[in-house]
């Protein structure tokens, strides 16, 4: 399993470190006479220098190092990295031994240029050096390890998934010159003020516009040239605060490569020029790859849907809303069954304003959907992104309603744009997801038992400290990987297409 880095990018660097170790070539085998020198050195005992102090030895290339050697020393210069962060000093160890050497701070352990830390060699007296660099590392330590944060966060966590990214409290501390409106923006995706992949990507766009059109680069660069240096830590903001879907990074990518052919113009742009053309070339993607690629949608899936049909769809996508809207308007005689889930329950907004249309509608939860597929005749749902190997990537929940129709030979359809196809290959949802908050499945309030009257009205959840009980781990995951034999069709804006043609969409339309 170790080196298949096909099976997808997580979002932790140090997991995606681990699965982008390739399996490099294996050392070749040393002659004759290198064992033999091997053998003299050896039995010559180890060399000393002048001062007595045996040298440190030689350190291997990591050509020569076993797989398991190169891990190690990844896992070392990442430690490092972190304490030198935590310290308010550079990532890159060589700079942060320039500032310390400005500052006229010695380092006890002085830092290496790859990430790791270089013994005293020579030192008068071995012993103080030795206790210097263990004072260091301790404080170290007490940096990176903020007390009764860490050790709790992981406590009740599911040790193989310590991987995936969590939702954070948005922290600008360590972020400078951010725009008020991608605070803002983050704000809201921290606090799921904005769900939904499209909803995301058009807010995420829409704010990137503005922070085009505001900025203004130093007077010793171009626009052309400076605004993806000005944009990287607006979008590493967003990315620290929650972890991108996959059609977000699929708008990044095409944003990076808008920036890209403007530096590449000749003759050079002027900045206004730089700055119109960028700002139009987003609106243009919003408009024909979002919204007019809803209205074909709409339009495709028109032709699926009859009179008497009893439709089954799960949480709330914004194409499908769109969708069963436009059926009502063309005086098509159907039922909706909306399925939904904790802890967000996206499907009482959608069921909300399917009644205020006039459309005969029943509710559900996940629990129940073989009830609510007793009568279903098609299953219509969105999607967050359509992976190469024609599987959805989708809200939690929503493999399981496919499954259960598959069961009962109800065909599934799932609405999709094809902005969203991605070129990644993933078979289960482990390897990349993203974590919610665990407290949002715990129901703290105390409920009443009618059954029991003699017993006195609970005043605390028996969860409420879950926290605090070793043995217990919840976990929230918020999307899940649908494979492709459960879809019967796919319906985008170019047309009705099966799963297995998603890596030509991606090819014509990337």
């Amino acid at each position: 399993m170790a080196g298949s880095p096909s099976m997808g990018q997580p979002m932790s660097s140090s997991y995606e470190n681990q699965w982008l170790l390739g399996d490099d070539k294996k050392p070749r085998r040393k002659s004759g006479s290198d064992d033999a020198n091997k053998e003299n050195k050896e039995a010559a005992g180890p060399s000393t220098s002048a001062s007595g102090v045996p040298p440190p030895p030689a350190r291997k290339s990591q050509k020569n190092m076993t797989k398991a050697e190169r891990r190690a020393l990844q896992e070392q210069q990442r430690l490092e990295k972190e304490r030198r962060v935590a310290a308010g000093l550079p990532k890159n160890a060589k700079k942060a031994a320039e500032m310390l050497a400005s500052s006229g701070v010695k380092p006890s352990t002085p830092l290496s240029t790859d990430g790791s830390t270089k013994s005293a060699v020579g030192s008068p007296d071995p012993q103080s050096s030795a206790a210097a660099a263990n004072a260091a590392a301790k404080k170290a330590n007490a940096t990176v390890k903020k007390p009764g944060v860490a050790k709790s966060q992981q406590k009740n966590q599911v040790p193989w998934l310590l991987h995936l990214e969590a939702s954070k409290r948005p922290d600008t501390s360590s972020y400078k010159d951010l725009h008020p409106a991608v605070k803002t923006l983050a704000l809201y995706f921290s606090e799921y003020k904005i769900v939904g992949s499209n909803a995301r990507c058009v807010a995420m766009l829409e704010t990137f516009s503005k922070v085009i059109e505001e900025h203004k680069p130093p007077a010793d660069a171009t626009f052309s040239r400076h605004i993806q240096k000005h944009l990287d830590p607006h979008i590493a903001y967003l990315l620290a605060t929650r972890p991108m879907s996959l059609s977000m990074r699929e708008c990044i990518r095409w944003l990076k490569k808008e920036m890209a052919d403007i530096v590449e113009e000749d003759p050079p742009l002027a900045d206004e020029d730089a700055r119109h053309r960028l700002v139009d070339r987003i609106d243009h993607f919003i408009r024909e790859r979002i919204t007019l690629a809803d209205q074909l949608i709409v339009q495709n899936g028109l032709q699926k849907i009859n009179d008497g049909e009893v439709i089954l769809t799960f949480g709330k996508s914004s194409v499908v809303e769109s969708l069963l809207l436009e059926t009502k308007k063309k005086g098509i005689d159907f039922k909706v069954i909306v399925v939904d889930s904790r802890p967000l329950f996206e499907g009482k907004h959608l069921l909300r304003r399917l009644v205020a249309a006039g459309i005969d509608c029943s509710y559900h939860l996940l629990s129940s959907v073989y009830v609510a597929l007793s009568s279903v005749t098609k299953v219509i749902m969105g999607a967050h992104a359509l992976l190469n190997n024609g599987a959805v990537y989708s809200r939690t929940g929503t493999s399981m309603v496919a499954m259960a129709a598959s069961d009962k030979q109800i065909p599934v359809m799932i609405c999709c744009e094809t902005y969203k196809f991605v070129n990644r290959t993933q078979v289960d949802s482990f390897v990349m997801n993203e974590i919610g908050n665990p407290d949002d499945l715990v129901n703290t309030k105390s409920t009443f038992n009618s059954i029991h009257q003699n017993h006195p009205n609970p005043t605390k959840s028996a969860l409420e400290n879950w926290r605090e009980q070793p043995n217990l781990r919840i976990l929230n995951l918020m999307y899940d990987v649908t494979p492709s034999k459960f879809i019967t069709l796919v319906v985008t804006e170019v047309g009705l297409i099966p799963c297995t043609s998603a890596p030509v969409i991606w090819r014509e339309y990337k």
